[in-house]
This record gives C-alpha cells, sequence and structure tokens, in this order.
C-alpha cells in the first residue's frame, strides 16, 4: 500500500510541475513582438512598455472606415494615456485592396491619419501576422482566443503589457 501511495504522490508530483512549468514559459510578452510599418520601418514592441495600447485591424473601404476619424481624434487629444495602434488587413470581403503605400495616402487624405499604421497583413488564420497571433491565443495572450469578426475591431492593452478587453467592430473607439 505505501508503494502505491509514493507512486501516486510522484505521478501528481510530475503532473502538477509539468502544467505550471507549460503555462510559465508559453505565455510571451507583447513586447517581445517586431512588426513593419506601412513605410517598411520595423517597430520593436518594447517601445510601447508602460503605454495603454489600443489595437484596430482597419480597412478603407468599409462601412466602419470613418472610425478612423475617431481613432485619430483618441491620438491627438489623449494620446498621453493611450497609443492607437492600426492593422490594415484584406480579411473581410476584399474592403482594403490597397498596397501600404496606397493604404497610407488614403488615411492621410481622407482621415488626417497620424497614428501609428503598420504593414497591411492578415489578422486571420493561416496567415495572421504574429502580433494577432499574440491576441487571439490564450497560450500567448493568458486568457482571449476572440479573432476579429469584421473590420475595426479592437483590442485593448494595458500599462503592463496584459490585454485586458476585446471589442467588436460596432462599438465607437471613444466609447
Amino acid at each position: 500500500m505505501k508503494k502505491f501511495k509514493y507512486w501516486l504522490l510522484i505521478l501528481f508530483a510530475k503532473k502538477h510541475i509539468t502544467i505550471n512549468t507549460m503555462n510559465a514559459t508559453s505565455i510571451k510578452s507583447i513586447y517581445d513582438l517586431k512588426l513593419k510599418t506601412l513605410k517598411g520601418d520595423e517597430i520593436n514592441f518594447n517601445i510601447y512598455n508602460g503605454k495603454k495600447l489600443l489595437i484596430v485591424n482597419t480597412a478603407s473601404e468599409c462601412g466602419y472606415t470613418p472610425q478612423y476619424e475617431e481613432l485619430q481624434y483618441l491620438h491627438e487629444h489623449h494620446g498621453d494615456k493611450i497609443t492607437v495602434l492600426g492593422f490594415p488587413a484584406n480579411n473581410f470581403s476584399g474592403q482594403e485592396p490597397g498596397n501600404n503605400e496606397e493604404i497610407g495616402a488614403f488615411c492621410k487624405k481622407n482621415y488626417g491619419v497620424t497614428f501609428q499604421l503598420f504593414a497591411k497583413s492578415s489578422v486571420l488564420p493561416p496567415e495572421q501576422n504574429p502580433l494577432y497571433q499574440w491576441l487571439t491565443q490564450p497560450e500567448q495572450n493568458g486568457w482571449n482566443t476572440q479573432v476579429p469578426t469584421w473590420n475595426f475591431c479592437k483590442y485593448l492593452v494595458d500599462e503592463k503589457g496584459e490585454l485586458l478587453k476585446f471589442y467588436s467592430a460596432a462599438v465607437s473607439p471613444l466609447s
């Protein structure tokens, strides 16, 4: 009987240690990421450490495209409290057909966008960019599985790099 109890104790301890180790090492920091801007410059996300982030997948030909104006307002009037980051993507009904240069020109001309826009990429699997992998995989972000359901979905990340909330496209950036 003692052997059986001892064996169970070892089995439980090994299982417990494995689970804890997996959880501790599988979540990587958002600050480890590096992504290219519309202009092709690489940005290391460690520059955002200590800042609250609003991350938005964008498109130029969407019914929600006027949200660019609200995002720009946030950037101009509350940029000391929140950093807006835009990620153009053509994942929903081909509503972002342009290339990086065309996207930048459209955003500047129509909405005066000066917040950081990143290179056009996919926000959905299987070609999902590394940031959106982090945002949508709980083994990386700690809890969330929600992928964007349309253009202008929003993710809020706190100053410590922890994902706080997902907002659907219908939610105004100023809400």
